[in-house]
């Protein structure tokens, strides 16, 4: 693989603009060569002559910076790179290129060059310099987290961590060691950090500006308890000003946290307390973690690619300036710093002694998770569960056909009565599928998907495992629905068996979903089931962008969620027996029946809600009052519905149209950011990772589209009942891929959202809050 597309390839998704511009100078360097092949560029001997003609020319010169130019090296005589100061915030220094054969034909295309090379420089230093400064003021909040962690270890378990382990101190001891600059002529601005002034013993002085209490071998017992009592003196001082930080994780403690008393949050000296905090700090380290190796690996791209578009330049120039230029780069911020790779080894030493209890197996494992391969297996099973499925539906119809269902009246109604229950797995097949082909295309176009949906690392399904998922489901639904069809039509005997092949078909979905099990994907079952339960407790947990997410998918399976409720009547009234669907005939059915379709809208509602008294944002609002309007619309059209009437028609259709419309518009302008009007791309936005065009707009007016077709169910069509179930079926399924649709382009949104704003870091809140710091400020 060629480096460009290597390069492009490992670029972290939401730091693309801040990396260098390779393909940039590249195509620069395009316009070099082509210069130099127009102008039929001289023979290898030729050059050789000119080169040493060149080496007489400058030998003896002085360099701009006042250094004496070696006469045997020809790559001064070429570039002068000048470092300046820079004012206010950024690496410290400013770099220049002067090139020094501006005068020779073509030199002007060299010089534009070198200009694009420096920004490039200037932009990545400072990006680094940002990126690390603020890593650095992270690892002195860890450092006081730590402190803490430790300090209230010691006071619940009683005993100080071992002496005279290196692995056990904290990142970092004080606010005073932070950051400490030191200039130089020929260097950028260094931060200095001390990783070794932490307390061997784990705890350390109150005041930050003493150095850490320090603790020796221990030669008697009276000593270690003289020890163990210095430590429990220094931990209460630290816990003295330290509260457990309430981030409301849970229904209780989002109650608890409207009724609370001041002093609700201060430490208890509880081991519940304390395992608690453990678990948030480890999550805390491994985020930070990923920020340093994030970085690390944006360090050695760049200077990577600074070398590689420097040996194409001398391969294309025929100059040799490679070597001197490295030298800035290399003396440069980016190139000199080794704050990354301290506080690398200092956290993997930290969380190796304090969280994985010195296995360092166990430790980097936690610290560094596999990448996910690619199974064959996958791929196989894939392809095998999709023939299957195909040979069934074709057995399906020619079963159907054989027996002439469909010209029969009770054919007819055996399908009426049977096929919702069986649709319910075609709608969710149908979603999954969307889903595996939106995370192809995500891929495809760079969406960096679990970062934004929150996946952990390693775990995440690709859309080759979802496929999997959905053809097996699908199989599995196929084959008990052609087994019904073939027992129910052939023989009576089998009746009241084949009628619990569908409660089967469900029963077996929902045990493989909650099976505990570490089978078929148990971590991603598990974060959609958590996701799911945060959904139902809205609005008493704080939504996350996957909780609002999956709500929005929830409200294009309405008829799914109705067709488990036709479960609950089939199978819990005992309706199956009767052959026939009696469910609506129940006043409790049909109660029911306007809540189900209620309840997704109403959730969303809720946490619109519940974003709003957070943000404060009026966004929210209007958000929320968007899903009240559908609320409204599919009340009047589910009593439409069962009731008919003119008036109900009228209001139907008034309140979808109302409903429809403000949907549309928030689809498209808000959660798409599309139809700007001053952008860059008329009507779509400034920023696409498609590069046509047409396919956004292609985008909106299928939206369009299958947003209005729902509204076909409000009309009055006179259907039979087979053909009105054919209906609101392949309406239900329109939906669902404009769902799928409107999944890709939202999270497109959401990713570049987050490039330009360079967020690519999870926010994990911290366990432990210094709220005499914080009144200090406050005053």
């Amino acid at each position: 693989m060629k480096f460009g597309k290597e390069f492009k390839k490992q670029k972290v998704p939401e730091w693309t603009d801040a990396y260098m511009d390779y393909n940039g100078l590249k195509r620069i360097l395009g316009e070099i060569l082509q210069y130099k092949q127009s102008k039929q560029p001289p023979t290898p001997m030729r050059a050789r002559h000119q080169k040493l003609k060149l080496r007489r020319t400058f030998s003896g010169l002085h360099a701009r910076s006042g250094n004496l130019v070696n006469s045997g090296d020809i790559e001064e005589q070429v570039i002068d790179v000048s470092t300046s100061p820079r004012d206010g915030s950024g690496s410290g220094h400013f770099y220049k290129t002067n090139f020094l054969r501006q005068s020779e034909q073509g030199g002007e295309i060299e010089v534009m060059f070198f200009r694009k090379l420096d920004q490039e420089l200037n932009k990545v230093n400072n990006f680094y310099y940002d990126k690390v400064k603020a890593v650095l003021d992270e690892a002195t909040d860890l450092n006081k987290q730590m402190d803490a962690l430790i300090a209230l270890r010691i006071k619940v378990e009683g005993k100080p961590p071992p002496a005279d382990n290196a692995a056990s101190m904290p990142l970092r001891s004080s606010t005073s060691s932070t950051a400490r600059i030191r200039k130089s002529e020929n260097a950028d601005t260094k931060v200095e950090v001390d990783m070794n002034d932490n307390c061997r013993g784990g705890c350390s002085s109150g005041d930050p500006e003493v150095g850490p209490v320090r603790t020796t071998n221990y030669s008697s017992d009276s000593q270690e308890k003289e020890n163990l009592y210095k430590c429990k003196e220094d931990s209460l001082e630290i816990l003295e000003h330290v509260k457990i930080n309430n981030t409301l994780e849970s229904p209780f403690s989002t109650l608890k946290g409207v009724f609370k008393d001041s002093k609700d949050d201060e430490l208890r000296f509880k081991k519940e307390e304390l395992k608690e905090a453990e678990d948030r700090l480890k999550a805390v380290f491994i985020e930070f973690y990923r920020k340093l190796l994030l970085l690390k690996h944006y360090s050695f791209m760049n200077l990577a690619a600074f070398s590689k578009i420097m040996k194409k330049y001398e391969k294309i120039s025929f100059r040799r300036a490679s070597r001197s230029y490295m030298k800035i780069v290399d003396n440069s911020y980016i190139g000199s710093c080794d704050e990354v790779n301290a506080l690398l080894e200092r956290v993997e030493t930290t969380f190796i002694n304090h969280f994985s209890n010195s296995n360092r197996r166990k430790g980097m494992k936690l610290l560094r998770p596999k990448a996910k391969r690619e199974k064959h297996k996958v791929t196989f099973l894939s392809g095998f569960f999709s023939g299957c499925s195909f040979a069934l539906i074709v057995a399906i119809v020619l079963r159907i056909e054989a027996l002439n269902l469909m010209d029969k009246k009770e054919g007819a109604l055996y399908m009426v009565n049977i096929f919702p229950l069986y649709s319910l797995f075609g709608y969710v097949v149908l979603h999954m599928l969307m889903y595996a082909a939106d995370i192809y295309f995500w891929r495809r176009y760079g969406v960096n998907y679990p970062f934004i949906l929150g996946l952990k690392q390693g775990t995440e399904l690709g859309y080759r495992e979802v496929f999997l998922l959905s053809t097996g489901l699908a199989v599995l639904a196929l084959a008990s629905f052609l087994a019904n069809l073939h027992l129910d039509m052939g023989s009576r005997h089998y009746q009241k068996l084949t009628q619990l092949l569908p409660l089967f078909s469900i029963t077996t979905l929902i045990v493989l979903l909650f099976c505990p099990f570490n089978i078929i994907y148990r971590s991603s079952r598990f974060f959609f089931l958590k996701s799911l339960f945060r959904c139902v407790c809205a609005p008493l947990y704080k939504v996350t962008l996957p909780d609002f997410l999956l709500a929005d998918n929830l409200t294009s399976q309405v008829q799914a969620l109705r067709s488990i409720e036709l479960y609950v009547c089939y199978y819990g009234l005992g309706e199956y027996s009767e052959r026939q669907n009696k469910c609506h005939s129940h006043g409790i059915y049909n109660v029911f029946y306007f809540v189900i379709a209620v309840i997704p809208f109403w959730l969303r509602f809720l946490q619109c809600l519940r974003r709003l008294c957070e943000e404060k944002d009026a966004v929210q609002g209007y958000n929320g009052l968007k899903y009240f309007l559908i609320i409204i619309a599919v009340l009047i059209r589910t009593a439409f519905e069962l009731k008919k009437g003119t008036n109900w028609l009228v209001l139907a259709l008034i309140s979808s149209a109302i409903a429809t419309a403000m949907s549309t518009y928030w689809d498209i302008v808000v959660d798409w950011g599309l139809l700007r009007r001053r952008s860059k791309n008329p009507y779509l936005r400034d920023k696409l990772v498609i590069s046509h065009k047409s396919v956004y707009f292609a985008a909106v007016v299928l939206n369009i589209l299958l947003r209005v077709a729902w509204m076909q169910l409000v009309l009055e069509f006179k259907l039979h009942s087979l053909h009105r179930m054919t209906l609101t079926t392949v309406i239900s399924c329109l939906e669902i891929i404009r769902r799928g649709i409107w999944n890709f382009f939202r999270l497109e949104n959401e990713h570049l959202n987050n490039v330009g704003k360079y967020r690519a870091f999870k926010s994990v809140p911290l366990p432990f809050c210094y709220y005499n710091e914080e009144e200090d400020k406050d005053d």
